[in-house]
């Protein structure tokens, strides 16, 4: 008998998150018109927020439409490119202007720092550490991997578009307690790469330190960043004996090939 969930949504207690999408739209056929007044931007934000999305940044070109979002950890990114297309292609319907969208869509997650910037983060986190002893951080060095053969600069391709859906997840324990031995460690470790190969995700880069987990993923589109955060959370949970061994909460960000800088003007 499969256990019940440890951690669910309602009993996590203020997670932290730092999450911004980009949407890329392209005409079906000719161009976009010429841009909009301010107040239809101004409607159309108004209008999503009632969707949990948040304008940050846009661009209209005549070849390609694209708008840089905040989203809380609820929103998954499929939801996120069918929300912005169809909010946007009625609000341009209601202006007069009739426009039918490619089926094609690039959706892409990015965030204050790069890839490398996070995956140097993440390598570097028991040299940031200065373990006083030097043969618990040789120990503990294990448990920190870069997966180079995992590429995140690729997209993940559907039948929607493509998709770049990077994550930089971390987890604490309860009580910032410690785990120092190998056989807890190698608990914590095992799991996440299990369970990210189970649910399909990339794992470019895993450190496992005494009192919290960093991860950098490449996400399932279909999935939401806070189911992510609980799938790993619950997996841990069950290797200790369906334990609280984690605090209820999380921080989950994304990153990307590019940084806020791209989309700025």
């Amino acid at each position: 008998m499969t256990p019940s969930p440890l951690y669910r949504p309602e009993n996590i207690d203020s997670p932290s998150f730092k999450l911004r999408y980009t949407w890329t739209g392209w005409p079906s056929a000719g161009s976009f018109p010429p841009q909009p007044d301010q107040s239809f931007f101004d409607t159309m934000a108004d209008t999503w927020e009632t969707d949990g999305i948040r304008m940050l940044e846009k661009r209209w070109q005549p070849d390609k439409l694209q708008f840089t979002c905040s989203v809380r950890p609820t929103m998954a990114p499929t939801l996120f490119t069918a929300r912005v297309k169809a909010r946007l292609q009625y609000a341009l319907r209601i202006a007069g202007t009739r426009i039918e969208f490619s089926r094609k869509v690039a959706f892409r997650s990015l965030g204050e720092n790069k890839r490398k910037q996070v995956e140097g983060y993440i390598a570097n986190q028991v040299a940031k550490s200065q373990f006083i002893d030097p043969r618990f951080a040789e120990l503990i060095a294990r448990y920190t991997q870069v997966n180079n053969y995992v590429s995140l600069r690729e997209p993940t391709a559907t039948n929607r578009g493509r998709y770049w859906y990077d994550l930089h997840l971390v987890l604490v324990t309860e009580h910032r307690e410690r785990f120092v031995d190998e056989v807890s460690l190698n608990r914590i470790k095992e799991v996440c790469e299990k369970n990210a190969q189970k649910k399909g995700y990339l794992l470019g880069s895993i450190s496992v330190m005494p009192d919290h987990v960093h991860l950098a993923l490449r996400g399932n589109v279909e999935e939401t960043p806070e189911s992510i955060a609980l799938g790993f959370m619950n997996n841990i949970a069950f290797v200790f004996g369906q334990q609280p061994v984690l605090r209820p909460s999380y921080y989950v960000g994304t990153f990307g090939e590019y940084d806020m800088g791209a989309v700025r003007r």
